[in-house]
């Protein structure tokens, strides 16, 4: 669910919304799949969303959104020579 990631859903994780120790449920309404390494990074500052229309959206740390695609956000990206 973390924005531009590619991970089989055999690779991910399940990790809670809320988390367990601050009164979120495990259920599919609290979770989200992400592979190690995105979920390390959730861990750490990142957020993933749902959104009310069932989209995800992820942010880093100092608040700014990860986009792909046109409205892409982020370093950028490297050209062939």
């Amino acid at each position: 669910m973390f924005t531009g990631c590619g991970a089989p859903t055999s690779w991910c994780d399940v990790h809670h919304l809320l988390e367990w120790v601050n009164g979120g449920e495990t259920n599919l309404e609290n979770s989200a799949l992400l592979c190690e390494r995105h979920h390390t990074k959730v861990h750490h500052g990142f957020r993933v969303e749902r959104q009310p229309d069932g989209r995800w959206r992820t942010w880093r740390p100092d608040g700014t959104e990860i986009r792909t695609g046109p409205q892409r956000t982020g370093p950028p990206l490297a050209t062939a020579a």
